[in-house]
């Protein structure tokens, strides 16, 4: 599965340079995360209901090129590998074409105690 997630940089996104600050690509792709897993349908919330829960347990970044206030950008999130109880994705940040930014992000399932669990069902799709 891919999915495609935009978003403004605003203001508040940016240095005194106008350069977005790093860490907030971190956010963006958290969002772009969260909405890949919502168009699969996969309801978090219900599952948090159920006891279960998404964690980032790995994250592999590469900053390429600075993104600015302003500008446009488009998050892709690709299923990448997947396992029992994880699944991993790759995201990109791109202005016009153009990557900005890349990451693996590596998610397990676990219990609301911490607990390793396997995926739910319907998690095919990803």
């Amino acid at each position: 599965m891919t999915h495609l997630w935009p978003v403004r940089v605003y203001y508040e996104d940016v240095d005194l340079a106008g350069i977005v600050y790093y860490a907030n690509y971190l956010r963006y792709i958290e969002r772009a995360r969260s909405e890949m897993i919502r168009a699969a349908g996969i309801d978090q919330s219900a599952l948090r209901a159920a006891g279960l829960v998404f964690a980032v347990a790995r994250l592999e970044a590469d900053y390429l090129r600075p993104a600015r206030y302003d500008d446009m950008l488009e998050i892709e999130t690709r299923s990448a590998d997947r396992s029992r109880a994880r699944f991993a994705l790759d995201q990109a940040v791109r202005r016009e074409g153009v990557e900005l930014f890349r990451a693996r992000v590596t998610i397990v399932c676990m219990d609301t105690e911490g607990r390793p669990r396997r995926l739910p069902e319907g998690m095919a799709g990803l």
